[in-house]
């Protein structure tokens, strides 16, 4: 069956949305069944901006009984969910009649179709960038000859330019020239409507000029606009297929083969969609659990830290729940599956990671809310500008001079880098000091933080327990029996031993200890239930026992220890006006310590990655702004949904792609991070205003008719070089 293709890609429309048009594909075969709604996942090609997402979801939630209709920018993924008789070909054709491409939703097919957008663009790009540095050696040849050169030499110059830039117009312009087909088509009007009226008119009146012999002619401004355009739509493109990253990441998470029981016992490896409620599961050790599991036989250690957020391992054994992330360390186990992976706790990840991608898409950055006043003025301004030299008698021709002429003067050159060009220049800046920003809208977000959450393990600890305890002899003793396991409290007395021998006989027990035989005398190392000692548990610290044939029990204890620079940034954070609180599925006991140890006030314990979320929700209800900083699986969904989020260098790839940022060297980095993220938004508040006056200058004298293209390029020109400047500055002194 073949899905419905829109034959090209859309940008912005505008206005309202048409009645639905039919379509030729069926596509009633994508259609699914969900908690008693119909549900369809459609793939949407063109949207890039705020104004297309409320768009669609407005147009698609008019049909009769859609319940949801949620549009996500990144990756350009519709979920419609309706009752009542609404047809899939209705809701498609909704989103069809808006002038957008529509398909059946695939997540290779939007990958791919996502890296091809963002080689196009590179590439018309590169071919601007190189028609455009021919053109300026042929116009600087004329500008030099200036009352000099002949007019059969300047008309040979001027040809040689125009056939230069007519074939790139064609090539590099037609991501704007196919939008706005596509949308005037359709009876809309989006912004690359005007970006087409301008390249045209300026090329088309250059052909004139060079025809007629004119002295000047606009083949290097309209090809240096389109160079312009292009990187503000290359980078806009790259960073919307950067942001889909995290999910992608838990899809191939959850895309792992399973070991399924069958009934008559034999193991037989399914992918993870095939799973039912009710299936029966071989869990073996090392490997990753992708659904949820009730344990049915078996008994081990877990490493739920990226799901929990839990530092240390825990035993597990019939009855007892392994969520979909958890780790088996120790044993083989078998369980029966809790639900299908669709609903498993990654998938509940998964859509929080949908919601934080489509709540970001509706930000709107500064440069939006600039260029939705700017381009209609500049516009509007050309057209009174040719009719009023029009009606005071002027030809035909020379008010089109006038209006091209403002049209250039004005070219949003100065604009469209002044937000892109303080973010590189940002980005390169903080990817010295161990920082690399994955979200282009970030700095801006970042700027406005005022609020700071915090996962304790991994982040403001190392993640990994380390013997707090001191030992004599006894160390080496108990090294001999922790050198042949993995769990990781015997790894932390491997690292605080060294190398060294092992035991002679040596037992593993699942869920209990090692036991081995050390110079002749049998010793136990693990719990204290099984080497036979009472235990009075330190509420915040792990232990395990050692005990021989002869002498008492010798307790070893276990911390997580701080990052060595978390006192120096939380403080400095305080007194800066940043509230701070801890948010850790850890122990309450675990994260009271900390909190207390980093004079934190505010800390929660044993928090699911749902709770995350909430919580985050609820400071955003108070209006706080707030900045997530986390690294395992159960901080995904909140990193996602926070107002800005940071991630470090050794986090999860999940956590990594969710986060707008990921930094390496140490907790110090927030404090970098936020600096310059105030500085850049000032800068870029700056390079705003600057490109502004430079307009309040420009306009009167373009629409008055003094201005030369010679001038006109000139200003165009040093606009762009005043903002590059400018932003240049972030790169002096440290924040």
């Amino acid at each position: 069956m073949t899905a419905f293709t829109s034959p090209v890609e859309t940008g912005c429309p505008s206005g309202l949305a048409p009645p639905s048009r039919a379509v030729t594909a069926d596509f009633s075969p994508f259609v699914r069944k969900k908690n008693g709604l119909n549900t369809l996942t459609l793939s949407v090609r063109g949207a890039k901006c705020g104004g297309c997402l409320s768009k669609i979801e407005m147009a698609v939630s008019a049909q009769p009984g859609v319940q949801q209709a949620r549009l996500n920018l990144s990756n350009g993924k519709l979920f419609v969910a309706w009752t009542g008789e609404t047809t899939a070909e209705e809701i498609a054709g909704r989103v069809s009649g808006l002038g957008y491409g529509v398909s059946a939703f695939s997540e290779d097919t939007s990958a791919n179709a996502a890296k091809s957008e963002e080689r196009g663009l590179l590439i018309s790009m590169g071919v601007a960038a190189f028609a455009l540095a021919n053109i300026m050696l042929l116009s600087v040849s004329v500008w030099g000859g200036h009352g000099e050169m002949g007019e059969a030499t300047r008309n040979v110059l001027h040809g040689i330019s125009g056939l230069i830039a007519f074939p790139v117009l064609i090539f590099s312009g037609r991501h704007f020239f196919q939008s706005a087909y596509a949308v005037l088509k359709h009876g809309q009007t989006n912004m690359d409507v005007p970006i087409s009226l301008a390249l045209i008119l300026a090329f088309g009146v250059s052909i004139w000029e060079t025809m007629t012999g004119g002295q000047h002619a606009y083949f290097d401004a309209s090809v240096m606009l389109l160079f312009f355009l292009l990187i503000g739509r290359f980078l806009d493109a790259r960073l919307r297929r950067q942001a889909h990253a995290a999910a992608h990441d838990l899809a191939a998470l959850q895309n792992r083969s399973i070991n399924r029981l069958s009934t008559s016992g034999r193991v037989e490896a399914v992918r993870a969609e095939q799973i039912e409620t009710g299936d029966m599961i071989m869990l073996a050790a090392g490997e990753r659990a992708v659904i949820d599991l009730k344990i049915t036989k078996g008994e081990s250690g877990i490493d739920e830290s990226l799901v929990t957020g839990e530092s240390l391992p825990r035993t597990v054994g019939v009855g007892e729940t392994l969520y979909a992330g958890s780790l088996n360390l120790d044993h083989p186990i078998q369980g029966e599956a809790l639900s299908a992976a669709s609903d498993s706790l990654l998938s509940q990840i998964a859509d929080m990671l949908e919601a934080g991608e489509q709540k970001r898409a509706r930000y709107r950055q500064i440069a939006d809310k600039a260029v939705t006043l700017y381009v209609p003025f500049v516009h509007t301004t050309a057209a009174l500008a040719f009719l009023a030299w029009l009606m005071i008698g002027a030809s035909v021709h020379q008010a089109i001079l006038v209006a091209v002429s403002t049209l250039i003067i004005t070219c949003p050159c100065a604009l469209a880098l002044a937000a892109p060009v303080a973010q590189v220049v940002a980005s390169g800046h903080l990817f010295k000091r161990g920082v690399f920003l994955r979200s282009g809208d970030a700095l801006e977000r970042l700027a406005e933080i005022d609020h700071v959450v915090l996962d304790k393990t991994g982040t403001l600890t190392l993640g990994t327990p380390r013997l707090s305890s001191e030992h004599g002899s006894e160390l080496a003793q108990a090294a001999q029996l922790a050198r042949a396991s993995r769990h990781p409290l015997s790894r932390a007395i491997v690292d605080a031993a060294g190398a060294g021998p092992i035991a002679e006989q040596i037992t593993e027990h699942a869920g209990l200890g090692v036991e081995g035989w050390i110079d002749g005398e049998r010793f136990r190392l693990g719990s204290a239930e099984w080497v036979g000692q009472p235990e009075t548990p330190d509420t915040h610290m792990a232990s395990l026992w050692l005990v021989g044939e002869q002498g008492a029990p010798i307790s070893f204890k276990f911390e997580d220890q701080l990052q060595s620079d978390a006192r120096d940034t939380i403080d400095p954070l305080k007194q800066q006006g940043f509230s701070i609180e801890i948010l850790s599925g850890d122990t309450p006991e675990a994260v009271a310590r900390v909190a207390e140890r980093l004079s934190i006030e505010t800390w929660h314990g044993r928090v699911t990655p749902t709770g995350k979320a909430d919580r985050l929700a609820a400071l955003q209800e108070e209006g706080k702004k707030v900045l997530m900083v986390g690294d395992g699986l159960n901080d995904a969904g909140a990193l996602a949904l926070a107002h800005a989020s940071l991630a470090p260098g050794g986090a999860m790839d999940v956590s990594q792609s969710a986060s707008d940022a990921v930094y390496s060297g140490g907790l110090s980095a927030i404090r970098t991070v936020l600096g310059v993220a105030k500085r850049t938004k000032w800068v870029m508040l700056q390079n705003f205003g600057l490109a502004a006056a430079y307009n309040c200058i420009a306009v009167p004298i373009a629409v008055t008719g003094h201005v030369t293209p010679l001038i006109a390029a000139i200003a165009m020109s040093a606009s762009s070089l005043i903002v590059t400047l400018n932003a240049l500055r972030l790169n002096r002194g440290t924040p």
